[in-house]
């Protein structure tokens, strides 16, 4: 009897879970107010390099995030609703749990539901509204020369980053966060995952240029500025990047 109550109290937990996870990710496109989006920084390697980085980050590093954001979504006449918030979570010492990789539907669902576990044991949520929470795994570049796969689920609004520890690349790894901040939202990948191509028309930043190559701007959900058939280049900044119709749809913008 003790066992059947237990059971049916962790269906009432995991129900009250999903409905939250639910009402969150439908009020996170709503524009109805700036969505805050929380960054957690995480020494990866564990190396010295990496811990002097993370102490001399502060939000100013970010705040391209949101210009980028505010821009496009200018450019798509929600500029008055459509916002975000940069916040500092600070820095964490736990790492989360590690994605599968070419895991089954089911390792997915269990490793989604550890990553969200996760988050909520090591961050405080503050205020009723929505809010994404981006956690950044910093790598010394002079010693991991290629990151694994990021990662932004939208049940739970949780992002999972890859990045390195450079300055000089803290505009580029910009770019992915903001990539990963949309797969949060419900913007899906636009690239061929066998090529890294992006996939035209959703692909390109401006589907309509003519001639159609080289393209001079990323689509943020492809990733990469097409140069010609079989080359995309990857962008240098927010500053090459745009965010195409269809992404706009998956994000309520358009």
């Amino acid at each position: 009897m003790f066992k059947v109550i237990r059971i049916f109290f962790l269906l009432l937990i995991l129900a009250g879970v999903a409905i939250g996870s639910w009402r969150d990710k439908i009020r996170s496109v709503e524009w109805k107010s700036t969505l805050p989006v929380i960054i957690y920084l995480i020494n990866a390697d564990g190396s010295p390099v990496v811990t002097d980085y993370l102490r001399s980050l502060t939000v100013d590093n970010f705040k391209p995030i949101e210009t980028f954001m505010r821009d496009e979504a200018t450019r798509y006449d929600r500029s008055s609703n459509a916002s975000i918030e940069i916040k500092l979570g600070g820095i964490l010492d736990s790492l989360p749990p590690e994605a599968p990789r070419n895991g089954s539907s089911i390792e997915i669902i269990i490793w989604s539901l550890r990553m969200r576990w996760w988050s909520f044991h090591n961050t405080v949520t503050l205020g009723s509204t929505p809010q994404v929470k981006i956690f950044l795994l910093y790598f010394d570049p002079a010693q991991t020369k290629l990151l694994g796969h990021s990662t932004g689920l939208q049940k739970g609004l949780i992002g999972r980053v890859n990045v390195f520890a450079s300055q000089e690349m803290s505009l580029q790894n910009n770019v992915v966060i903001t990539h990963e901040f949309l797969h949060t939202l419900g913007a899906t990948d636009k690239y061929d995952f066998s090529t890294n191509q992006p996939i035209y028309p959703v692909g390109y930043a401006n589907p309509e240029l003519q001639p159609l190559l080289p393209q001079r701007y990323a689509e943020i959900m492809a990733g990469r500025i097409p140069r010609s058939q079989f080359e995309a280049v990857i962008p240098d900044s927010l500053d090459d990047v745009l965010i195409g119709i269809q992404t706009a749809n998956e994000i309520n913008w358009h």
